[in-house]
This record gives C-alpha cells, sequence and structure tokens, in this order.
C-alpha cells in the first residue's frame, strides 16, 4: 500500500523460552489513528517498543515508512503512561528539551517558537513558564505531548497515555487528543487496556489474542467525532461485540478495562 507507514509482517517474538508473538502481522497507514487492544500480557506495549528499535524481533520483518525500525527511529515519537518531565525544567523548556535531543542544526531562537507554538496548540499557552509540580496530570501529559510533536514525527507512539489520570481528566484528555491529530494530521498508534477508550479515539482498532499473539479481529469505525457511547447503537454494538471477545480470552472485565 503506498500509504503505508508502519508494517510488521509475520512478526515473531520470544522472551526466553515463552513465545510472545507467533507471526504477528499488520499494517498501519498515514493519518490513521490505530488502536491496539489486548489482553494482559499479551505484548501490546511490546509491540511499540519493537517499532522504535527498542527490542529486535526474531523473526519476520518490521518497517517503519519502509526503512528497518535501526534505520526508521527518527519517525517516531513516543509519549509514555507517565509524562517523564525534567523537575528542573520549565514547560517550555521540557518542550524544547526533545528537539535539543533530537536536532543539531536547530537554533535556540527556532526552538523557543516552536515550543510556543506547540504549547499553545495543546492549550497551554498561559502554562509555559510552569514548572512540571505546577502543572495538573493531565497538563503535565499536555506538555509530554507538545514534546513529541516538537520532533515533527511521522508517527506518535502512544503507551496508555491517559491511564493514570482520573475519570474527568482522561475524558478531557481524550478530546484533546482527538483535536491535536485532526489538526495536525500525525499518525497516532495508541495502546490502551480501556475499551470505550478505543472506541472514542480510534479509525481501526487492532484486537489482539493471547500468547502466542496474533491478530484476533480489525476493527473499522467510521462515527463521526465526537463520539457519544451512550448514545451510538453502532458504537454499543462494537462494544458489547468486544467485551465478549475478552470475556472468552481473560475471563469477566472490571468495568470498561480489557487488562
Amino acid at each position: 500500500m503506498s500509504d503505508c507507514v508502519l508494517e510488521f509482517d509475520n512478526v515473531r517474538l520470544n522472551f526466553g523460552q515463552e513465545m510472545i508473538y507467533d507471526q504477528l502481522s499488520f499494517t498501519v497507514e498515514a493519518g490513521e489513528f490505530l488502536c491496539i487492544l489486548g489482553p494482559s500480557g499479551c505484548g501490546k506495549s511490546t509491540s511499540l517498543r519493537l517499532m522504535g528499535d527498542l527490542i529486535s524481533a526474531d523473526g519476520g520483518s518490521i518497517k517503519v515508512t519502509g526503512l528497518s525500525p535501526a534505520e526508521g527511529w527518527r519517525k517516531l515519537a513516543y509519549v509514555f503512561q507517565s509524562p517523564r518531565l525534567v523537575a528542573w525544567r520549565t514547560a517550555l523548556d521540557n518542550v524544547i528539551l526533545g528537539m535539543e535531543l533530537r536536532f543539531k542544526n536547530i537554533t535556540k531562537a527556532e526552538m523557543t517558537e516552536k515550543a510556543e507554538s506547540l504549547l499553545e496548540l495543546v492549550g497551554l499557552g498561559k502554562d509555559m513558564a510552569k514548572y512540571p509540580s505546577m502543572l495538573s496530570g493531565g497538563e503535565r501529559q499536555r506538555v509530554a505531548i507538545a514534546r513529541a510533536l516538537s520532533v515533527d514525527p511521522e508517527i506518535i507512539l502512544m503507551d496508555e497515555p491517559f491511564s493514570a489520570l482520573d475519570l474527568n481528566t482522561r475524558r478531557r484528555m481524550r478530546a484533546e487528543i482527538v483535536r491535536i491529530w485532526e489538526q495536525t494530521g500525525k499518525t497516532v498508534i495508541f495502546v490502551t487496556h480501556d475499551v470505550d477508550e478505543a472506541l472514542v479515539l480510534a479509525n481501526r482498532i487492532l484486537l489482539l489474542s493471547n500468547k502466542p499473539t496474533n491478530v484476533l479481529k480489525t476493527i473499522t469505525l467510521n462515527e463521526a467525532r465526537p463520539r457519544d457511547l451512550d448514545n451510538s447503537q453502532s458504537l454499543a454494538r462494537h462494544k458489547e461485540h468486544m467485551v465478549s471477545l475478552f470475556r472468552q480470552l481473560e475471563g469477566p472485565l472490571e468495568g470498561n478495562a480489557a487488562d
């Protein structure tokens, strides 16, 4: 596919004697918002580490914009479960840090201008001078998102970035990340343990099996945003089906969690 920006082709992975992936294959299209769901321990977050060349597969092929992970990692940026901000740097300087670590031929003035623009984008234009301790959990994650965008990646990898936030903040952050995704056109690969979160965010949901892991089901969502899970029959059907699949994989769910 000409617009495929990431591909897993029959990927195999073992940790010691345990097989994690058994010929795992999927593709991601440019500009897509893909959510990866699966039972606990199936290797959802591990897939992001393979994409970024943090670990190596034991077989098969992984391509990032047509390159191996070792060659293509600069096309990627991460947003982790924890914001991982530097405590002694302001929000502005934390965003600049991403560029300092990635780029060599950009001036401080250029980095500052870009960081200011991105903090405006994530709604922190008035909080640039604040230190992480002065920001809420959701605000700290906004800084982390701005820092990821600062290196101008083609693909943003997000590893359960909202799971540590309270329910109301998670809902606001979901709306924010959709807005940012729509404005930037970036490709987002988003690991989550929450069925509702995937239904609100994704163009497509990749449901992984138990180990040895492969793709159990792919669900394409065409519903317009913002999405209302309580008043959409289509989304309700998708949710019922996914919850049923998870119950078969790992027993009853607690609330909406799938991990």
